[in-house]
């Protein structure tokens, strides 16, 4: 298991942490091909959207979104 940023625009809004037990091809695999048809102008795109096509391909896997970590200043 790990906790993992995924940045798919120059946006830091938009960016998402990933606790999940997929590698980097699955994530890449799944995540790039929504990225870059939007890039294309073919379909637009939420977070939402990313963490069901994930859900979808992997539906045994752990795959849980997170929009923000809580931060604990001392």
């Amino acid at each position: 298991m790990r906790l993992v940023k995924i940045n798919t625009t120059a946006y830091m809004e938009e960016d998402f942490f990933l606790h999940t037990d997929l590698n980097n091809d699955d994530l890449y695999e799944v995540i790039m091909p929504i990225v870059n048809a939007e890039r294309d102008g073919e379909e637009e795109y939420d977070n939402g959207m990313i963490i069901a096509k994930l859900k979808e391909r992997y539906p045994n896997n752990i795959i849980i979104m997170y929009d923000d970590i809580e931060t604990i200043i001392y």
